[in-house]
C-alpha cells in the first residue's frame, strides 16, 4: 500500500505543476526542480493522508466497541 500511495502522490504532484504551467500557457517542463518538488510533496501529502485514514478507522472501531459495550450493559444488565 505504501508504494502505492507514494506513487499516486508523486503523479498527484507532477500533474498538479504541468496542469500550473499549461493553464499559464508555459512549457510543460519549464522549472524541471519544481516538478521533482511538487512530486515530492504529493507523496508525502498523499503517504499521511492513508496513517490519517488508518488512525481514524482505529479510533472510529474503539468508539462504535464502547458504545456497543454501554449498549448491552443498558438493557441487558438490566433484565437481570
Amino acid at each position: 500500500m505504501a508504494l502505492s500511495a507514494t506513487v499516486i502522490g508523486a503523479l498527484l504532484g507532477l500533474g498538479t505543476q504541468m496542469y500550473s504551467n499549461a493553464l499559464r500557457k508555459l512549457p510543460y517542463m519549464r522549472h524541471p526542480w519544481e516538478h521533482l518538488l511538487g512530486m515530492g510533496i504529493g507523496a508525502v501529502f498523499v503517504n499521511q493522508l492513508v496513517k490519517w485514514d488508518a488512525q481514524l478507522q482505529q479510533d472510529l472501531d474503539k468508539m462504535l466497541q464502547k458504545a456497543k459495550e454501554a449498549n448491552e450493559r443498558r438493557y441487558f444488565d438490566e433484565d437481570e
